[in-house]
């Protein structure tokens, strides 16, 4: 998007002057279009953005979700075309080219594309999210999973057995085209595109499975033949940089993807031997996606609020607790990015590291040789620190020590694997810290869990949930009567789940002079909660209801992640 157009934002009061100086300040430092941090800001919605364009040029609009292209059409424009520009070529008629755009003054590329194709061109206006999913769509060059397996001749590929040494030489000569590595790469960008958080290949006694998680549910993605699991294994082995001789002991691995435009993705890879071979677990980690602005995690105001003036003290400890795979490290990735000034030294024992943040000292764990949280918070400590972070309170050594480090002056940032926010304190008490340095040392605790979001595209009012399960949800009398709930249908968008992504919920207890009187009195959790809520606390419960009541999740959601309120 030109320049000019940012202008005319600014004088029809859709964004301020401020916001389009940092809108082209960011464009700039990240070799961005404009318009597009205009609305990756949250300045505007991306519908905003393309009418306010399309109405400048006078130009129609299109949406390319709802739109099926020509694969014909889509071959008149070159791919490195189609990305260099950002457009996609959506229908034709004679001699006439209709080309999607986000920015309709860029006449080089419509220049570009009518010397290339020969076609006179007419432009519409698409946002530029849409442009980029059409090129990946349409443009994909991967085969699927029907032409890979038709390609494969199992008779080749009868790679490894048991009993043989694998030769790792051999299995890493081969070509790019062997379809067995089309096929490992066909589940990894597959993986890419779904938004899938993790993906298992799972090998049984009649049976080969690939399945993915995505937003927090497995689901079944293809059955390989049972013959390739040995080969399938292997390739991931090699790409992850393991020992492919060694069948009997887990191990793990790394691998980096380049994927164009600057993208790069990361894999973390578990392999486990199971009874009918190896298991393999990957776990997809797109810094691109890393979401480090507090303000959009999920937080109510309030809980928000009380959060970050829990960080921002000059000493003491944030716990942040919940199972694995909550988002957890998301929340205190966004707290570190917040709190990581030139005037902080901030330091992090993670296990793994997940992302590498700039400005902030990430040590790895090595538990083989010695070094584990214990170890790396007690040299935290002879590094003149402000900030620590530990990736997990797991046993006592490691809670005392952070535990100490908070009294002696230092933020102390950590995670803990309890239920929820008040039995967190039982936690520690039971790991045997006393009960008056838990009072005097910790902050705040935050207890969370990830609820799916509706899909957008395909949201409608859900008339199938009644008043009396709402109420038996934890809802007043008052909410019940009045609430609109709303449910995904299903659509190509979201692969027919009815959900689009996730939501986080959250549950900030901060402990407060009474609370401190009922921890130092050995108070159950059931009695720390019960004062926490009169203390104006929400529960997961009641910020899981707040989701659904505003329409952002479903009621089977709030169930399913949230217990009630006793």
């Amino acid at each position: 998007m030109n320049e000019r157009i940012g202008e005319l934002l600014v004088q029809k009061n859709l964004i301020t002057a401020d916001q389009l100086q940092k809108a082209r300040h960011e464009a700039r430092s990240k070799g961005a279009r404009l318009g597009h941090q205009i609305t990756k800001l949250g300045y505007l919605q991306e519908s905003e953005l393309t009418d306010f364009v399309a109405k400048q040029y006078g130009l129609p609009t299109i949406d390319l979700g709802d739109f099926e292209i020509d694969r014909d059409v889509v071959r008149l424009v070159p791919e490195e075309v189609a990305i260099k520009h950002t457009v996609v070529p959506v229908n034709r008629a004679g001699s006439t080219l209709i080309l999607a755009t986000a920015d309709p003054s860029n006449i080089f590329a419509i220049d570009d594309i009518k010397f290339l194709t020969g076609y006179n061109i007419e432009v519409v206006v698409a946002s530029e999210d849409q442009i980029k999913a059409a090129i990946d769509r349409y443009y994909d060059q991967s085969a699927s999973f029907a032409d890979v397996m038709g390609d494969l001749d199992v008779e080749d590929l009868e790679l490894i057995h048991d009993d043989d040494d694998v030769d790792v030489g051999e299995l890493a000569r081969e070509s790019e085209d062997a379809p067995v590595v089309k096929l490992v790469n066909l589940i990894l960008t597959d993986a890419i595109k779904r938004n899938a958080s993790d993906i298992h290949v799972e090998p049984y006694e009649k049976l080969f499975r690939v399945r993915y998680r995505i937003d927090g549910v497995l689901y079944e993605v293809m059955k390989p033949p049972l013959k390739l699991r040995n080969a399938i294994t292997s390739r991931i082995k090699i790409m992850s940089e393991m020992d492919i001789a060694e069948r009997r002991l887990p191990q793990d691995g790394r691998i980096k993807l380049k994927m164009g435009r600057g993208r790069e993705m990361d894999f973390r890879v578990s392999v486990l031997p199971t009874l009918f071979g190896e298991k393999v677990v990957m776990r997809l980690l797109d810094k691109s996606n890393l979401q480090l602005d507090m303000t959009k995690l999920g937080f109510e105001p309030e809980q928000l609020s009380v959060f970050q003036n829990c960080i921002h003290r000059p000493y003491g400890m944030v716990l942040v607790t919940g199972p694995t795979g909550s988002g957890k490290t998301t929340t205190l990735y966004s707290a570190l990015s917040e709190l990581n000034q030139i005037s902080e030294n901030i330091s992090t024992a993670e296990d793994p590291v997940e992302f590498n943040l700039a400005g902030i000292n990430q040590v790895q764990m090595h538990e083989d040789i010695g070094l584990n949280f214990a170890a790396a918070l007690r040299s935290f400590l002879r590094q003149d620190p402000d900030i620590i972070m530990v990736g997990e309170i797991r046993d006592f050594e490691t809670a005392e020590i952070g535990i100490k480090a908070a009294l002696t002056g230092h933020m102390v940032l950590s995670t803990l694997h309890t239920n929820d926010a008040p039995s967190t304190v039982n936690r520690l008490l039971n790991m045997g810290i006393e009960p008056f340095l838990v009072a005097s040392s910790v902050n705040c605790i935050v207890a969370q869990r990830l609820a799916r979001r509706v899909c957008e595209d395909c949201k409608e009012k859900d008339s199938e949930t009644v008043k009396q399960a709402l109420l038996d949800a934890g809802c007043s009398e008052e909410e019940a009567s009045k609430a609109v709930v709303y449910k995904g249908r299903g659509c190509r968008n979201c692969s027919d789940t009815g959900f689009k992504g996730r939501v986080a919920l959250y549950e900030v207890m901060e402990i407060t002079e009474s609370l401190k009187e009922f921890v130092l009195n050995g108070a159950s959790a059931m009695e720390l909660k019960r004062e926490a809520i009169r203390g104006g606390m929400t529960t997961l419960r009641r910020s899981a209801l707040h989701k659904l009541l505003e329409g952002t999740t479903t009621l089977s959601e709030v169930l399913r992640v949230s217990a009630a309120d006793h």
